[in-house]
């Protein structure tokens, strides 16, 4: 691999990281190379597990373009980016059409040949496209076997970008990633014209996530290591339903639910979502999730019940055959008895400054998908807008890389990764416990619900890990727990620091120190420059 240069690398294989590299190779035509990695097996990444479905303009009849637009102001909190908004609701109704075209088959209406479209928090229509509840899957399952066709996309599963490469001539240039085969745990330096960035978040820096073992914020820090400048940290989503139960490992359960119904209820059967909301279970997340941990502090309980037995069995089984069987896996039969849940991370919302097509700080550079910050989402993510922010903004980089790519010439001759001075390590406990007090310290102090004191004690700790984390880092040969751990710590930090700049609460931000909104002082985004750390 190392042999080579690539005119793209492309680090991810999720929505963002397919559908780029698909556009790439169908445009640049079979001389150009592209190498798309995946730190495990293709599949294996947020968007394959992602169950809801796609937000997008489709029936212009009962919905449009501005109720889209107003919808996902609204649930940002004041703080997303217009043109952003305005520039991916408008690709939408494509986004979708391509991946029709693509062979990804969405849900239809019981003997029709209109697709079924349901609601979800925050949207005053029902415009979410989906594959039952396993949208992420069927989009996946159909990318990937394309990708596998393409002659000119090389394909790395199982290995891991350590760090990002910048010109020694020019630090605002990336020239190339080096790379962690994870099977022979052995690092090259691979050498590309352009790198895209496709890594998803970072909601495993806590301890209760929805997400995959794979979000560990590998792009966030890789970009902030090398020059970039970060936003909006502070605005971590928690999924207000993912499964209670000890053998489930965080389990998500779609808001799909409630947008056919489902009702949020405590222990003893009694409903408490219309005390925080006139919306109700289809309230914003931010608002949902908020509820629901006031409610299990208030109680002592440890989940609420989700409850959807009002549908007919028939109904549950085909709109929501995953959800059904894999409860029922756990003794949990749907279809007659709530179902226990409780909030876990889920999204992040900040991430790498991009512009509109996927442009960062450093040339060459491209961010897109969860990882980066586009000003899309504001201070919290409206349901099903994520999967069409992966889907607009890479095929908007793909155009900008294929206007850029004559102009460049890929350098062979990269800085050798140099471990000749460390050895292998007989300590790994040490990076086992690390691993484990970071997620915990996060969810506890940095968490649905903040406050100052508890933010400044994950500030000493997050700083005492890292210097851990860093001598371990220059002592030892590197693998793939050590690298996911540095890569978290610091996401960690830049999340601290974001929360403790922002002292109001907003969105996804929620204070007790500054319970209420400050749009005369905080109506902006929260910016972090690498050059002032």
């Amino acid at each position: 691999m190392n042999t080579e240069c690539f005119d793209i690398i492309i680090i991810g294989t999720g929505a963002a990281g397919l559908r780029i590299a698909l556009e790439l190779a169908q445009t640049t035509g079979v001389s150009s190379q592209i190498a798309l990695i995946s730190k495990s097996s293709l599949q294996e990444g947020s968007t394959f597990y992602a169950q809801g479905g796609i937000a997008a303009v489709l029936d212009n009849i009962h919905d449009s373009i501005e109720s889209h637009v107003s919808d996902t102001l609204k649930a940002g909190a004041g703080l997303c980016h217009k043109d952003s908004v305005q520039f991916t609701i408008e690709q939408s109704k494509t986004a979708i059409e391509w991946l029709i075209g693509r062979g990804v088959k969405f849900s239809h209406e019981e003997n029709s040949n209109q697709y079924h479209l349901t609601r979800e928090g925050g949207h005053t229509h029902r415009r979410v496209i989906h594959a039952t509840d396993a949208t992420g899957k069927a989009l996946s399952e159909s990318l990937i076997s394309q990708v596998k066709q393409c002659p000119n996309i090389k394909l790395f599963e199982h290995h891991l970008a350590v760090d990002l490469i910048v010109s020694p001539q020019n630090k605002k240039q990336c020239v190339g990633i080096y790379v962690l085969d994870t099977k022979t745990n052995k690092v090259i330096e691979v050498p590309a014209k352009f790198t895209v960035l496709a890594t998803g978040g970072a909601s495993k820096v806590y301890l209760y996530t929805s997400n995959p073992d794979s979000s560990t914020g590998d792009g966030i820090a890789m970009a902030w290591r090398a020059g970039c400048r970060v936003a909006n940290m502070e605005f971590n989503q928690f999924h207000p339903t993912c499964l209670y139960h000890p053998k489930a490992k965080s389990f998500l359960i779609s808001e799909a639910l409630r947008g056919e119904g489902a009702k949020l209820k405590l222990i003893n059967g009694t409903p408490f979502m219309h005390k925080f909301d006139q919306r109700e279970e289809l309230a914003p997340r931010d608002i949902v999730a908020q509820a629901i941990d006031y409610e299990m502090k208030r109680t002592g309980a440890d989940f609420v019940h989700l409850d959807i037995t009002h549908k007919s069995e028939a109904f549950i089984r085909e709109h929501f055959p995953t959800i059904y069987k894999r409860c029922l896996s756990f003794g949990i039969d749907i279809t007659k008895e709530p179902i226990p849940v409780v909030p876990a991370a889920h999204y992040t919302c900040g991430g790498i400054i991009t512009d509109l097509d996927g442009q960062t700080d450093i040339a060459n550079l491209f961010a897109i998908g969860e990882t980066a910050f586009t000003g899309l989402h504001g201070a919290n993510r409206m349901a099903s807008n994520s999967l069409l922010e992966c889907l607009v903004f890479a095929k908007s980089a793909a155009e900008k890389i294929k206007e850029e790519l004559p102009n460049y010439e890929c350098d062979p001759l990269l800085p050798p990764w140099d471990d000749s001075r460390v050895t292998g390590s007989e300590e790994g406990v040490v990076v086992t416990h690390n691993w484990d007090e970071l997620r915990r310290f996060m969810w506890n102090y940095v968490g649905i619900v903040r406050k100052n004191k508890r933010l400044l004690l994950a500030k000493q700790r997050v700083k005492l890990l890292q210097r851990e984390i860093d001598d371990y880092y220059r002592q030892y040969l590197i693998n793939n727990d050590l690298i996911e751990l540095r890569n978290l710590a610091t996401v960690a930090e830049l999340i601290i620091d974001s929360a403790m700049q922002r002292k109001e609460s907003r969105g996804l931000h929620y204070t007790l120190d500054y319970p209420y909104k400050d749009d005369n002082t905080f109506l902006h985004d929260t910016i972090l420059t690498p050059e002032n750390y």
